[in-house]
């Protein structure tokens, strides 16, 4: 559940953001925006490079506090990047756990690695792992702090194609059985219309477009309607 600073609960929205703001010498790159992110909800995040996709969830993840405006979020959030900024001298089950409070036990970050299907690889060292392994091991850090908001930022872009898809589906998969509400920034508009509820569109700064996605899942390129979206999202995006 979202909170305020006090703690107040607030019902049925994971994230809620006013009139956000965020500056890099004298420039807004993210300019009074207004967000809400439903609880339990699959959100893409589209837009061109340099649009303040990436800015706008290291805020969310508390990366990134130097902020005008109003910003709620869950206590419980996780964030994953497009590399998996894995600490080679840490075997796979301490990478996991890296971070948490107190002294978490090993089964923990097992079940998770379970989860992500490297029950395999918990005692191996982060070099040994291919990069759709060094990924899922990333998803099993964020996955273990039980997040109401996980924050995934391009987490595919560096992987191969088979792997990529893998990934997609892993991910999906992930937030099904979890439930948890998901923001994923991406490049991809397939990837977007293939995993997400809602897609939002940034541009300079703002969300310039906001569309739900009505087709039914698991999804595949070849769904009816899957093509008029997509035509749709690249327009947004200033292509075709």
């Amino acid at each position: 559940m979202a909170t305020d600073l006090h703690g107040t609960v607030i019902p049925r929205t994971a994230v809620r953001v006013r009139g956000l703001t965020r500056s890099f010498d004298g420039r807004p790159v993210i300019d009074g925006l207004d967000l809400a992110l439903r609880a339990g909800e699959f959100t893409v995040l589209l837009g061109r490079s340099g649009c303040g996709k990436s800015t706008l969830l290291r805020i969310l993840a508390g990366l990134d506090r130097e902020i005008e405006g109003e910003v709620l979020v869950p206590e419980r959030r996780a964030v994953a990047f497009q590399a998996p900024r894995l600490m080679p001298w840490k075997r796979v089950w301490r990478n996991v756990l890296l971070g948490l409070p107190g002294r978490p036990e090993r089964e923990r970050a097992e079940r998770a690695l379970a989860e992500v299907g490297l029950e395999h690889r918990v005692d191996a060292w982060p070099k040994t792992l291919s990069g759709g392994e060094a990924q899922r091991a990333s998803l099993a850090r964020a996955l273990v702090r039980e997040p109401d908001l996980l924050l995934l930022d391009e987490p595919f872009g560096a992987l191969d194609a088979l792997t990529r898809i893998k990934a997609q589906r892993l991910v999906a998969e992930l937030w099904q059985r979890r439930g948890c509400a998901v923001l994923l920034v991406t490049h991809d508009v397939d990837e977007a219309v293939l995993l997400a509820d809602r897609v939002l569109v940034m541009d300079e700064g703002r969300i310039s477009c906001d569309v739900q996605v009505p087709l039914d899942r698991p999804r595949s390129a070849g769904d009816p309607g899957f093509a008029d979206l997509r035509t749709r999202l690249l327009a947004e995006l200033g292509v075709g």
